[in-house]
């Protein structure tokens, strides 16, 4: 490990324990470790030569420890009602491209209240899960790096909807790149915006039409991730003419268009 990485990773574990002890209260430690070690413990994982998405298992950790290699990782954070089918189907796509796919559970929290209302298609409830879905980020992130089978130059990370809040957001340079999804980077100072590196390509993907972004359904988050991307390089904001549509997954050429974009960044120069 880098003198870069050792760094970050130091800088990230304190990040995390300050997240943790604001969340719950500075309790001490084996109580705190508790609630968000769940969101790992029971995370989706699918990873080459695997024959589906699976809970995450010591005797899969055992499998990827004992293969010897190092495997890209894609770490997922999913919208705000779980991870879906399609999520889970496009883990396992990933998988067969030689990738591990980590989706942390926040629906495992012993609390974990809703930020949306799916029937309403509108979020904006309970705000404080924006910061349960960093600090989930943040300790997932924090386990990869301590694992002999990741390739820490080629860790990705994706988000889907109240997810790509947290992607978008998430401050640190420990990922190649990122992968928005059904989010347009826009709304109230709490979730507007992009925080990666400018070094760090992002492709971004949402719906014209998408129903909970219109804006007369919801105030200040129509638009698309682009308006903030500055000079990044190697990135895109993709806009689909699909309306009433929020899955982007659902749709076979995304998901492929998602591989490529990681792929090619593997098969391009090292990050420096």
């Amino acid at each position: 490990m880098d003198d870069r990485m050792r760094h970050s990773k130091r800088s990230l574990c304190l990040f995390l324990g300050l997240l943790i002890a604001l969340e719950t209260g500075c309790t001490n430690r084996s109580e705190t470790a508790g609630d968000v070690v769940l969101t790992w413990q029971k995370a989706y994982l699918a990873y080459p030569g695997g024959d589906r998405a699976r809970r995450l298992n010591d005797d899969i950790m055992g499998r990827l420890h004992d293969s010897g290699q190092k495997y890209p990782v894609v770490l997922y954070m999913h919208g705000c009602t779980g991870i879906g089918n399609r999520e889970r189907k496009f883990g396992q796509q990933l998988a067969d491209a030689g990738f591990v796919f980590l989706a942390p559970d926040s629906m495992a929290r012993s609390y974990r209240p809703l930020q949306c209302d799916p029937k309403q298609q509108t979020g904006g409830q309970n705000l404080f899960v924006f910061d349960f879905r960093m600090a989930e980020l943040s300790y997932a992130l924090s386990r990869l790096l301590d694992l002999a089978w990741v390739d820490s130059e080629n860790l990705f990370l994706m988000g889907g909807s109240e997810g790509a809040v947290a992607a978008a957001l998430y401050r640190g340079s420990e990922f190649r790149a990122r992968v928005l999804l059904q989010w347009t980077c826009h709304g109230a100072p709490l979730i507007r915006g992009i925080s990666a590196p400018l070094d760090e390509p992002i492709l971004a993907i949402v719906n014209q039409g998408d129903p909970w972004y219109d804006h007369d359904h919801t105030a200040g988050q129509s638009g698309h991730c682009g308006g903030f991307f500055g000079d990044r390089e190697n990135s895109e904001s993709m806009v689909l003419e699909r309306l009433g549509a929020h899955d982007i997954l659902a749709l076979f050429e995304i998901r492929n268009k998602i591989q490529r974009f990681m792929v090619d960044l593997i098969e391009s120069d090292p990050k420096q």
